[in-house]
C-alpha cells in the first residue's frame, strides 16, 4: 500500500505537464468569477446518477444562493473517463477558482482529483463506495460524503441468514475500490452467520455479451449454489440480469440479491426493462421521505427533472440525489461561515465541523468520513415495479417500518412483508439445486459390521442390493436437512472399517457410513462427524444367578431372623409365666411346660388369643407382639413377592479392578486396544478381538473370555439381546461413539456436501427427536432376551 501514494503523484504530475496547454486554451475563452465564490462538481451527466445529482444541487444553489456569497455552481463532465475527470478538476480549481469540488463518483476518479487538489487544499467531497484508511492522511482535504456502506454488507448477511442459506456465490464488478473496499467486508459478514462464499465472480464493463453468457452457463452447469449476491455498477447489473433471464436463471430455484449501487436505481428502470427482474431482493440506503423539506423538494425536483430529462420515464429522486443536496447544503453552511475568508484550510475546517440532519440523514464528519449509514431498507421487484418490504437496522435487525417503538427481529424477514421469489412469492428457494451432470457420491458401507441393527446389507438378484439400519437411517435423515444435498449412493465393501477407512484415504470413496467407533488412531487416514450416539465404553459380564429352593429365606437376612426368634420365644415365655398360676394346662412336667411355652410363643404370631388369657398383662403383652408380628409378615411377604418376580442377576466379576488381578482374558474391538492398555493398564496378551455380538457370546461359552469390553451403542444392542445372561458392571469410561466420515483428501473439496460433511448439525437430531426415536425402535426391536447356554450360574 505504500507505494500507491508515490503512484498517484507521479501520475498526478505527468497529467498536469501534458495537459496544461490544453487547459490554457479552455481558459481563454470563459470568464473569470471575481470577487464571486463558486461550487464545482464533477459527474458522469449521461448516467442517472450525474442526472439525478445535477437536478438536486440546482436545487440546492435556489435554496443557498448568497450563503458566504455563493453565486456560481459549475457542473463538468467527467465523461466516465478517470483522465477527464482529472482535467475537469483541474480547470475548476485553477480556472474557475472554485472553493469546493463536489464529486466524482468512482474511487478511481476521486484519487486523482484529490491529488490536484492536495496543494491548494480545495476540498473534496466524495461520492464514492469507500475509501482508503490512508486517504485521509494522503489527502486532509478529501472528505467522504456519502456514508460508508459496509454495514450493508450485514444486512446482506443476515438476509442470507433468514433464509438458511450457507452457500452464496458473490459477483462484483472488477475495479480496485470494489474488491478493496466491500468484498472483503461481504467475504466476514457471511462467515459471521455460518455462509459460506462458494466462488467469486467478477464482471467489467467492457466484458462482451459471449464471454458474461459463457460465465453464467459455467456457474449454472457446475455449481450447486443459486443464492447471488450482486454488487455490479447499475449498467452492468442491467447487462447481467437480462443476460441471466435469457438463459432462465431468473425463474425458480433462483436467488437474486443486490447491493445499493444497483437496488437505490431500482426506481429508475424502465417498465419494459423492469419486467425481466421478477423477484430480486435488494438492500439500499434508507432516507427519510417524510416531513416539509423532503415533500417540497421532491415536489420541486420532479419538476425540474421532467423539464430537464424528458425522456426519462420516472423522475422521483433517489439516495444520489439527496446526498448531492446535502453535499451543498453542507459546504453552503461552512462557505456562510467562512465569511469574507476565501476557500482553503478554514472552509474545510468549518465543512468537517458540520452537524445538522439533511434528506439523506445524519451529517456529520469523523476522520473526513460522514456517519456511516446505520439503516437500510429492503425492496423486492414485482411485475413492473418494486415493493419496500422494511427495513434493516445495524445491531437491531429487520423491522416492518421505522418508528421509536418498531419491533425488531434479528435473525429473520418474518415480520416484513411477503417475499415474490423468482418462480412465485409462495415459494421459497432452498438455494441449491442437484446437478444431472453431477456424479454421484460414493458412501462406502462395511460388510462386517458388528451389529445389523446400525448396518445391515442384503443382497437380492432380483431387487440389488438393500442398506438399513440405524446408522442408514440417521445419515438419510441428517443430509436430508443439509442446505446441500447432492446425489449419493451406498455402495457395499466387503471387509472391515479399518480396511473401508484405508480406501476413503485412497479415494475410492467419498465418505463412509456405519458403527464407526471414532478412535485417534483413525485420524490418520479419515475426519469424522459429530457422534450420532451416545459416547462410552463399559464393560460387560456374564452373570450367575442364585438358587430358588431356599429363596424363602432371602427376604430377611441371617441377623434378622436370629432376632426375630428370640423375640418370638421371650414373648412365649412372658405369656406362660404371667399365665401359669391361672391355668392348669400350663402346669406339669417341665417337658411339658417347655412345649406349651414354644407353642404359645408361635401362637401368638397369629392369632390374639384373648379369651384364653386370664391375666391384662398378658393380654396387653400379646396386643403388642401381635402389632410387632403383623409389621414383620407384611415386610416378609412384599420382599419374597419381589424376589420372586424379578429375579436378580449378579456378576461373576464384581469390577474392572478385579478383573485387572485375575488375569483373565477379556475380549475387545480392534479400536480398543490401545486404550485398555494405555489407560485401563490391560496386558496385549490378555486381550482377544471379536467382531460381532455372536463371536461375543461364543468366546464366553467356549471360556476364552471373562468378560468384554463394548462401546456404549453396542452394549445396549448386546444387553437388548441377552439381557438374561449378561450384564454391565463399573464406570462408563469416554471414548469417541459412532460417526460418519470422510478422506481428509476431500478438505478442499470444491463440492459443498464434501466441506459441509464434518459439520452436520448431527447434535440437533439429539434434542429433537428423530435420532432418539430410531435409537429406541432399533433396541426394543431386537429385545427378544435369549438366553445364552451355560451362563445362568447356579450357586
Amino acid at each position: 500500500m505504500g507505494t500507491l501514494p508515490h503512484a498517484f503523484s507521479l501520475f498526478a504530475l505527468i497529467l498536469l505537464l501534458t495537459s496544461g496547454t490544453a487547459a490554457d486554451q479552455i481558459t481563454k475563452t470563459q470568464a473569470i468569477f471575481n470577487g464571486s465564490t463558486g461550487i464545482g462538481a464533477i459527474v458522469d451527466t449521461s448516467s442517472r446518477i450525474g442526472k439525478e445529482e445535477i437536478v438536486a444541487m440546482e436545487v440546492a444553489k435556489e435554496d443557498f444562493y448568497g450563503f458566504g456569497n455563493l453565486t456560481f455552481l459549475l457542473i463538468n463532465d467527467s465523461q466516465k473517463d478517470t483522465i477527464h475527470a482529472a482535467l475537469e478538476a483541474k480547470d475548476l480549481i485553477d480556472t474557475r477558482q472554485v472553493q469546493a469540488i463536489i464529486g466524482p463518483q468512482t474511487w478511481e476518479e476521486v484519487s486523482l482529483v484529490a491529488e490536484i487538489a492536495r496543494e491548494t487544499q480545495v476540498p473534496i467531497l466524495s461520492f464514492a463506495d469507500t475509501a482508503p484508511e490512508w486517504a485521509p492522511e494522503r489527502w486532509p482535504s478529501l472528505l467522504q460524503a456519502s456514508p460508508d456502506k459496509r454495514a450493508q454488507m450485514k444486512a446482506i448477511a443476515a438476509i442470507v441468514q433468514s433464509w438458511n442459506w450457507h452457500q452464496v456465490i458473490v459477483i462484483y464488478e472488477d475495479t480496485d475500490s470494489s474488491a478493496r473496499g466491500v468484498i472483503p467486508h461481504l467475504h466476514d459478514a457471511l462467515r459471521e452467520v455460518n455462509s459460506e462464499v462458494s466462488q467469486f465472480v467478477a464482471f467489467s464493463p467492457f466484458n462482451s455479451s459471449d464471454s458474461m453468457s459463457k460465465e453464467l452457463e459455467n456457474i449454472k452447469s457446475k455449481q450447486y449454489c443459486r443464492v447471488f449476491v450482486v454488487h455490479l455498477s447499475f449498467k452492468l447489473a442491467v447487462r447481467l440480469f437480462e443476460m441471466a433471464n435469457k438463459m432462465e436463471m431468473m425463474k425458480r430455484d433462483y436467488v437474486w440479491i443486490t447491493t445499493d449501487p444497483f437496488t437505490s436505481l431500482v426506481h429508475s428502470i424502465n417498465a419494459s426493462v423492469i419486467s425481466s427482474m421478477k423477484g430480486i431482493l435488494g438492500v439500499r440506503s434508507y432516507f427519510p421521505k417524510m416531513g416539509p423539506h423532503f415533500v417540497n423538494f421532491n415536489q420541486r425536483f420532479r419538476t425540474r427533472f421532467r423539464r430537464k430529462y424528458p425522456r426519462e420515464e420516472r423522475n422521483e429522486p433517489g439516495i444520489y440525489a439527496v446526498q448531492a443536496y446535502d453535499a451543498m447544503r453542507t459546504i453552503a453552511l461552512g462557505l456562510n461561515k467562512t465569511g469574507s475568508k476565501r476557500g482553503g484550510k478554514e472552509l474545510l475546517e468549518n465543512i468537517l465541523d458540520a452537524d445538522f440532519h439533511g434528506l439523506s440523514g445524519k451529517v456529520k464528519f469523523k476522520n473526513q468520513n460522514v456517519a456511516a449509514a446505520e439503516i437500510f431498507e429492503i425492496v423486492n421487484v414485482i411485475g413492473t415495479g418494486y415493493n419496500e418490504l422494511g427495513y434493516w437496522s445495524n445491531g437491531l435487525g429487520f423491522s416492518e417500518n421505522i418508528h421509536e417503538n418498531s419491533s425488531y427481529n434479528s435473525a429473520s424477514m418474518i415480520d416484513l412483508e411477503q417475499v415474490h421469489w423468482p418462480g412465485g412469492p409462495r415459494y421459497t428457494p432452498r438455494g441449491w439445486t442437484a446437478l444431472t451432470s453431477a456424479k454421484l457420491f460414493r458412501i462406502g458401507v462395511a460388510s462386517l459390521s458388528g451389529y445389523e441393527e446400525y448396518v445391515k446389507v442384503e443382497s437380492d438378484d432380483r431387487l440389488g442390493t438393500n442398506f438399513s439400519g440405524f446408522a442408514n437411517e440417521v445419515f438419510k435423515a441428517t443430509t436430508a436437512s443439509m442446505p446441500f444435498c447432492p446425489q449419493y449412493e451406498f455402495q457395499y465393501f466387503n471387509g472391515s472399517y479399518n480396511e473401508l477407512l484405508e480406501q476413503l484415504h485412497l479415494k475410492n470413496f467419498d465418505a463412509v457410513v456405519g458403527d464407526v467407533e471414532i478412535v485417534a488412531s483413525r485420524h490418520q487416514y479419515a475426519e469424522f462427524t459429530y457422534p450420532y450416539t451416545e459416547t462410552g465404553l463399559v464393560l460387560i459380564v456374564p452373570v450367575r444367578s442364585s438358587s430358588k429352593a431356599w429363596s424363602f429365606i432371602k427376604p430377611f437376612t441371617a441377623t434378622m431372623w436370629v432376632l426375630i426368634s428370640v423375640i418370638t420365644v421371650y414373648n412365649g415365655f412372658v405369656v406362660w409365666w404371667i399365665e401359669r398360676k391361672h391355668c392348669d394346662e400350663l402346669q406339669g412336667s417341665i417337658p411339658n411346660q417347655i412345649g406349651i411355652m414354644i407353642w404359645l410363643s408361635f401362637n401368638t404370631l397369629f392369632s390374639l388369643n384373648g379369651p384364653k388369657l386370664h391375666s391384662n398383662l398378658s393380654r396387653m403383652s400379646g396386643v403388642v407382639w401381635l402389632f410387632v408380628a403383623l409389621i414383620i409378615i407384611q415386610t416378609y411377604t412384599a420382599n419374597l413377592s419381589s424376589m420372586l418376580t424379578v429375579q436378580r442377576l449378579e456378576p461373576t466379576i464384581p469390577s474392572v479392578e478385579e478383573l485387572l488381578n485375575s488375569n483373565a482374558m477379556v475380549g475387545t474391538g480392534t479400536y480398543m486396544e490401545r486404550y485398555l492398555a494405555e489407560v485401563l493398564k490391560f496386558k496385549n496378551q490378555n486381550m482377544q478381538h471379536f467382531q460381532s455380538a455372536e463371536s461375543y457370546v461364543k468366546g464366553f461359552e467356549d471360556k476364552k473370555i471373562s468378560a468384554a469390553f463394548l462401546g456404549t451403542p453396542s452394549a445396549k444392542i448386546f444387553l437388548a439381546k441377552y439381557c438374561n445372561s449378561f450384564i454391565q458392571i463399573g464406570p462408563t469410561y469416554k471414548i469417541g461413539g459412532f460417526g460418519f466420515v470422510r478422506s481428509r483428501a476431500h478438505i478442499y473439496s470444491p463440492f459443498p456436501f464434501i466441506n459441509n460433511f464434518p459439520e452436520i448439525t448431527i447434535a440437533n437430531l439429539h434434542s429433537y427427536g428423530p435420532n432418539q426415536n430410531m435409537h429406541i425402535y432399533r433396541i426394543s426391536s431386537c429385545k427378544i432376551c435369549i438366553r445364552a447356554r451355560g451362563f445362568l450360574l447356579t450357586l
